[in-house]
């Protein structure tokens, strides 16, 4: 039974993007809970290992496998059923756990963004305690990779998904548009007359790819640039930023 459960937010890949907060959280947890996604998907797991050994915590560490999405199942269906899994595997991989006190798993960027692990934890019963740590998020990491404000002066945003960005078009009413979560390169839906993008990938990591310019002419390079990356590391996350001029 899990009475406390911390959400450390760890950035997008620098070890160095993880708070003092984040790292005094790591040392007062007692479990820490690593998922493993499998061959190829090593990375995500190596760099949590690299922050926890950084912070000198004496937690005992637990890795867990992650559950594969059934991709029969309708989308809603398919990551609903994708969550109930995952809680599952927290409360099966606690029953190794030797120590008593809260537990903590580190979330990819900030808990509070395009992450699911609160409401994963909401699946749990009874249900704990939450405590949040932010942390970085992509999009955090891809304005300061670029050098560039999230937003022009007094200028109207929308944060979305790929998914989103094709069903629906351009944000009605947006003048810079986030995009996250896509992984089939959704701008090709867009009107490119007058957009900007400011595109990257493994967003602080040494791996770190970024290419921005006119959408018109950005489309095919980033194509490239996407395909060869995933391709070379087996996986790969990325974040655009979308602005019409």
């Amino acid at each position: 039974m899990i009475e406390n459960l911390w959400l450390i937010g760890i950035g997008t890949g620098s070890p160095l993007h993880i708070t003092g907060e984040g790292m005094q959280a790591l040392r007062a947890a007692a479990v820490i809970l690593v998922p493993t996604k499998g061959a190829g998907k090593d990375d995500l797991a190596v760099i949590r290992h690299q922050i926890i050994t950084a912070s000198g915590t004496k937690a005992q560490v637990i890795s867990f496998e992650y559950p594969v999405r059934n991709t029969a199942l309708p989308y809603i269906d398919r990551v609903t059923a994708w969550h109930d899994e995952i809680a599952l595997r927290w409360q099966d991989a606690l029953r190794d756990a030797r120590n008593s006190g809260p537990v903590a798993l580190l979330v990819w960027g900030d808990p509070s963004l395009y992450d699911s692990t609160m409401r994963i934890a909401e699946r749990l019963s009874p249900q704990p305690h939450i405590r949040i740590v932010p942390g970085i998020t992509a999009i955090q990491a891809l304005t300061a990779a670029h050098a560039i404000p999230l937003n022009t002066l007094n200028g109207p945003i929308q944060i979305t998904t790929g998914r989103q960005l094709r069903a629906r078009g351009w944000p009605v009413g947006a003048e810079t548009v986030v995009v996250m979560l896509d992984g089939e390169c959704s701008f090709h839906a867009l009107d490119a007359e007058g957009v900007m993008i400011w595109w990257g990938a493994f967003l602080g990591m040494d791996e770190q790819v970024l290419f921005h310019g006119p959408l018109a002419q950005a489309t095919e390079s980033i194509e490239t640039i996407r395909t060869t990356a995933r391709a070379e590391h087996g996986w790969i996350m990325d974040t655009y930023l979308l602005r019409r001029m």
